[in-house]
């Protein structure tokens, strides 16, 4: 449980990642918020936490009615509700219903139609399809604006059934015709491009340098300022290119048009890979013993969960030499080939489904250890029995115990895979030797003792530590 005072300095980011976590009940007010309220932060005098609602309401607290704490994802069993409009509504921005009904997503969820038609009309008031109709419309928008495709193109890839149809929702919403958005692009017809915004500064070097030692070959590439690699999201296969755009808070980021039915997804994946929902300046002030060179610092994210989840498990009492090695004999072996135009892209990830079904053996013949071999398969047949997700959504002390059950996977690999597929701001692996030579101390134990302090930002503050470790290297 973070003390009160890392509790105040959360909800004054206002990160959902810290919702549900925690609770704050209001004095002043005698009212309990989740972190993520939009009302006028309450002083800090006013303010105590609780770790569920259930205790904020036996406190004598009562719920808000703007922030609705009933609807927070969180450990109790009144918090399920907005564990599943999270968690349907992520399905939905990903494309789940541009080809599947209603009643089929239900059934992916384990509940009814019925119910899900329910929770999403109370937790975001309107219905899967008119939430779903939304996402198609943004899409369709983003798309006019930046983009060469066709309007027919356009519709169908943002999961209308016809131009007519786009044309009439777009006068319906927006009292626009479609064509009043196209603007004259010089990208050929292969290749769609959008903006992503992000809070300053961002040391766009300092990602660039981590992900570059990391970087998986055949999957990833770094040439000059850009960030490159292949995507597969379902049957959807293509490449991405990310960069900076020059005197703007924004990254550029290029796509495949045979990625045009998934951008949705794409960007969100970029988002979390660049940590672009960081609020730098308030970590920052927060860690400011350890910033005091390195303002903007992010903690890279995955792209592909299982992805960075397998290379954390080579990764174990290795240099990250070595564990790049492994990790690209793994994909040019296991990988499926793709053509590209980057030099360098020349394979897709290894899916959970494809690593599921070897043997041991099969990966102890790349040198991969026994031990590390084992715990790469169980992984991934945890994943494809659906008994472990690995995304945001996913809630993250469950995620961590139950990671810690697999076969070779000890709290060091779970904190890592909380701190970069889970993006959970607090996560600390604590254990890591280059934490300790930064720290200049032996045990683990010394680790989370000095590091109680940078609570609720541990994760930054690992980031910081590694960073520092350069400078004397």
């Amino acid at each position: 449980m973070l003390t009160d005072e890392q509790c105040y300095r959360a909800i004054l980011s206002r990160d959902r990642r810290f919702d549900g976590i925690f609770f704050v009940g209001v004095s002043s007010t005698g009212i309990y918020c989740r972190t993520v309220c939009t009302v006028k932060t309450p002083r800090r005098e006013n303010c105590t936490f609780y770790p569920s609602a259930a205790a904020a309401e036996r406190a004598g607290y009562r719920p808000c009615l703007r922030c609705r704490p009933e609807l927070a994802p969180g450990q109790a069993k009144i918090d399920a509700v907005g564990r599943l409009a999270a968690a349907a509504a992520s399905y939905i921005e990903d494309g789940a219903l541009t080809e599947r009904s209603v009643s089929e997503l239900a059934n992916s969820l384990g509940v009814s139609d019925r119910h899900l038609r329910r929770v999403l009309q109370q937790e975001f008031g309107v219905s899967p399809i008119q939430l779903a109709q939304t996402q198609r419309l943004l899409l369709a928008k983003r798309l006019l604006t930046d983009s060469n495709l066709s309007i027919t193109e356009i519709a169908f890839a943002s999961g209308f059934s016809s131009v007519r149809r786009l044309n009439a929702l777009f006068q319906k919403h927006y009292r626009l015709n479609p064509t009043a958005l196209r603007k004259v692009t010089n990208l050929p017809q292969d290749i769609l491009r959008c903006e992503l915004a992000y809070r300053p500064p961002l040391d766009w070097q300092g990602l660039l340098s981590f992900l570059q030692g990391r970087a998986s070959r055949g999957i990833e590439a770094i040439e000059g300022n850009c960030y490159q690699r292949t995507v597969r999201i379902d049957q959807y296969q293509g490449w991405i290119r990310v960069s900076p755009i020059t005197k703007q808070d924004k990254l550029q980021v290029e796509l495949s048009a045979s990625l045009v039915a998934v951008i949705l997804p794409v960007l969100t994946r970029v988002k979390a890979l660049f940590d672009l929902a960081a609020d730098p300046v308030l970590i920052a002030h927060h860690l400011r013993d350890l910033t005091v060179s390195y303002i903007g610092l992010r903690v890279p994210g995955a792209f592909d969960g299982f992805e960075v989840a397998v290379r954390a498990i080579l990764g174990q009492q290795v240099s990250v030499k070595a564990a790049t090695t492994l990790m690209g004999r793994l994909i040019e072996t296991f990988g499926t080939p793709i053509q590209t135009p980057i030099t360098g892209l020349t394979n897709l990830t290894p899916t959970p489904a494809q690593i599921a079904q070897l043997s041991p053996q099969d990966l102890t013949a790349l040198g991969i250890l026994l031990t590390r071999a084992t715990s790469i398969i169980a992984l991934a047949q945890a994943i494809v029995n659906k008994d472990l997700r690995l995304d945001t959504y996913s809630e993250i002390d469950r995620t961590i115990v139950r990671l810690k059950t697999l076969p070779g996977i000890g709290e060091w690999t779970a904190q890592y895979i909380a701190m970069r597929v889970l993006a959970y701001p607090d996560a600390f692996p604590h254990a890591d030797l280059g934490l300790r030579r930064a720290l200049n101390v032996e045990k683990p134990a010394q680790v989370l003792q000095i590091a109680e302090p940078w609570r609720p930002w541990r994760a930054y503050a690992a980031m910081y530590l590694w960073k520092s470790l350069e400078q004397v290297g």
